[in-house]
């Protein structure tokens, strides 16, 4: 026996319900100002439940006058735990508002403000600020909401540099007066990277001593061997790494040189990963609250659809030093 393909349509509710295409509309788009009985709002709703109905994006967008769709732009790289986490707990935020998130890869062959024309995204937010001219072109292709943007204030990009700040003054307040930085390969990373970056290098400043000793490191025990042998000749005693993935490769090729951890050589991360408890020796970190960034930037989100206007915020979920045997 074949089953039917067709999807099922509002006409189809309103015939098994015994009501008007009109009256399936005001009640499964919840349209205020209407007075339909609650036994004909129930038997609708039932109708739509047995026949599985589901409204066709284009009918939302008519109903609530926009699209329920927010684009999230990531890196066009092998996303880490730290970033699948904070996608999830965004998608769940948004759930709750009734809004579905869907992803998009930088550098992918459609240019994001395309994709959000597409679309028709209502929102469309990223891991790291969008400069004016992308925000512009954002609005343009029919973006209400873009976020976050570059602000001579701060904002999310302070929290990046803050994770830096607070690995560098980790490091500075056992004693450590030369830190080396690990900075990950990939491009797609640099802008987050640079901004932990600045933050190592403004705690360095502001105790006094050199700025830090920057490699690049990839996930490969050769590179960050090589990389832990030069960072030695120059008389490195602390590490700070971008993520904790590229601090656990850094532990790795410190293990292949035979150092000390961490008498020789102290190691901190970021991002507070599942497994940074399980390295040898456990990974010191800097955690951020994933379930609450996720929760603050959806309300921004929702804040913003609804015509409020919301001021960038630093302090979303952190970040919160956690000290291991690594340092």
């Amino acid at each position: 026996m074949t089953r039917s393909s067709r999807r099922s349509t509002s006409e189809d509710v309103a015939r098994a319900a015994g009501v008007s295409r009109t009256t399936v509309s005001f009640v499964l788009n919840n349209r205020p100002g209407q007075s339909i009985p609650e036994e004909t709002r129930q038997r609708v709703l039932e109708a739509a439940r047995r026949l599985d109905y589901r409204p066709h994006a284009s009918a939302r967008t008519l109903a609530a006058g926009r699209s329920d769709l927010v684009l999230l732009s990531i890196p066009d790289t092998r996303l880490g735990p730290g970033t699948s986490r904070f996608v999830e707990e965004l998608t769940a935020a948004l759930a709750e508002h009734g809004l579905t998130l869907i992803t998009h890869l930088a550098g992918a062959h459609d240019r994001l403000p395309d994709v959000c024309a597409t679309v028709n995204a209502s929102a469309v937010v990223g891991l790291s600020p969008f400069d004016a001219e992308t925000a512009d072109a954002l609005h343009r292709a029919g973006a209400e909401v873009v976020l976050p943007l570059s602000d001579p204030r701060g904002g999310v990009g302070d929290a990046m540099e803050l994770a830096g700040r607070l690995q560098a003054e980790h490091l500075i307040s056992l004693g450590h007066r030369r830190l080396g930085y690990a900075m990950p390969v990939h491009p797609g990373l640099r802008v987050m990277a640079d901004a932990r970056f600045a933050g190592v290098t403004g705690a360095c400043a502001a105790a006094g001593i050199a700025a830090p000793v920057v490699e690049e490191i990839g996930l490969e025990i050769a590179d960050a061997s090589r990389a832990v042998t030069r960072w030695r000749s120059s008389g490195v005693t602390g590490v700070c790494a971008y993520n904790d993935e590229t601090a656990i490769a850094v532990l790795a090729g410190v293990r292949d040189q035979g150092v000390a951890v961490p008498e020789e050589l102290a190691v901190v991360g970021v991002d507070d990963i599942p497994t940074a408890k399980l390295a040898a020796p456990p990974l010191s970190t800097i955690r951020f609250d994933v379930h609450e960034a996720g929760r603050r930037r959806a309300e921004a989100i929702v804040a913003t659809l609804s015509g409020q206007k919301v001021e960038p915020s630093s302090d979303a979920g952190g970040p919160l030093l956690v000290r291991r045997s690594s340092t």
